[in-house]
């Protein structure tokens, strides 16, 4: 398919289908989470082996970048993405069916390989659309798209579990794997022009991985964004049993608890967006560091000390502030190889999901019946981001370039 006039791309309608991509990371983990008891039950297993499936989800985003990363620069990007959100929709479906815990881990790993399709053809789009300030700002609008999905999916999943069985959150996904498929199909256009794709064997995409890995305006935004990121999937991954456990709200209160939170990334969005009219992403992403690593500690120093509703506070100002640092992070290590794109893409999403999986582990496998091993991962991912970013320089030159493609506001 030939590459239609980047400048007649409807932004709204871009920025909805990209931004639905983007939400197989929260629908697939979010929508189930307070289902772990009831899932443990069902299989006659414990809530750890059930927490397995989201560590096996994340290892799957991440190793679903790797592979997708050379087929959309090689066949373009609609081609890996509609054979991913087909299996992902396969894949849902196949859990409803599962008879033990074992074929539900696999078949959540097969959801990950399928679902990562979306994540890594999005950033690879906008990469071909915007310049560095553009796609840091439809970045920013993008996530207020994909805000939904932090915000509905734990609402949803909650009331689906109210209503019916486990399985119906399961049967949710097969049909927003439908929906997904369908619009990708006939509402996003080819970005990647015949002329401009890669086709290489194995060895040259050993050379492109390692010519991306090896740019330090690349390597530096998005090994820092990645490691604060893991903070995130930290608490997606412990706020289960601290809130319903610990603090013993019931699994409807959790969901709201967890979309409040992740309704501050809406409102963090906006404020990004506003501050690109006047500072730099490069800028925006040192404050935002800054901002968040202050939020952790003192989520970590309230920490088994406070009544609940203190303990919120910062960690809402944590989740919040994810957005100034997501959106600039990756627009700027995306900004230094655009003629890389599709494994510059793959390596942010190994980078981002590959740490998810350790951190979300790390935190399961630390259990002690506290909130203490949430908040101190939590506190280790920002603490090396934030090394990393100041340390090496982020700051100094990381994809300065506005070169590349742009697109009409």
């Amino acid at each position: 398919m030939q590459a239609i006039d980047k400048n007649n791309i409807p932004r709204v309608r871009l920025a909805v289908i990209l931004g639905a991509l983007a939400t197989f990371g929260p629908f697939g983990t979010d929508m189930y989470l307070s289902g772990f008891p009831s899932i443990a039950r069902f299989f006659g297993t414990g809530v750890a082996s059930v927490q397995m499936s989201l560590s096996v989800y994340f290892i799957g985003l991440a190793a679903g970048q790797v592979i997708y990363g050379p087929l959309v620069d090689r066949f373009g990007r609609r081609i890996p993405l509609v054979i991913g959100l087909a299996l992902f929709t396969l894949a849902s479906l196949g859990i409803v069916f599962c008879p033990n815990v074992e074929s539900f881990i696999a078949l959540r790993l097969l959801q990950a390989l399928g679902g990562c399709s979306g994540m890594i053809v999005g950033r690879a789009v906008v990469s071909d659309l915007f310049d560095l300030r553009g796609a840091s700002n439809f970045l920013s609008m993008l996530a207020v798209v994909q805000g939904l999905g932090p915000i509905l999916a734990p609402t949803a999943g909650s009331f689906l579990l109210s209503v019916t069985v486990w399985q119906g959150v399961f049967v949710f996904l097969t049909i927003f794997g439908i929906g997904c498929f369908s619009s990708a199909f006939f509402g996003l256009p080819e970005t990647l022009p015949l002329e401009k794709r890669r086709r290489v064997g194995a060895a040259g995409i050993a050379r492109d991985y390692l010519a991306v890995v090896s740019r330090r305006a690349f390597l530096v935004p998005a090994l820092s964004g990645a490691l604060v990121g893991s903070s995130l999937f930290a608490y997606i991954a412990g706020s289960p049993f601290v809130f319903m456990h610990l603090y013993g709200v019931s699994a409807q209160t959790y969901g709201l608890i967890f979309a409040g939170n992740a309704a501050g990334t809406l409102l963090a969005a906006q404020v990004n967006r506003l501050l690109l009219r006047r500072h730099t992403p490069q800028a925006i992403l040192a404050g935002g560091m800054v901002f968040n690593i202050a939020a952790v500690i003192a989520l970590a120093l309230l920490a088994g000390r406070a009544p609940m509703w203190a303990f919120m506070i910062p960690l809402w100002l944590a989740i919040a502030s994810m957005p100034l640092i997501f959106a600039n992070s990756i627009a700027l290590a995306m900004a230094s190889c655009r003629d890389l794109g599709g494994s510059a893409s793959a390596i942010v999403g190994l980078l981002q999901f590959g740490l998810a999986s350790v951190s979300s582990a790390v935190v399961s496998l630390f259990d002690n019946g506290t909130a203490h091993p949430m908040t101190v991962v939590m506190l280790g991912g920002v603490t090396l981001g934030a090394l990393v970013h100041f340390g090496l320089g982020a700051h100094a030159g990381a994809g300065a370039r506005e070169t590349g493609a742009t697109h009409r506001d």
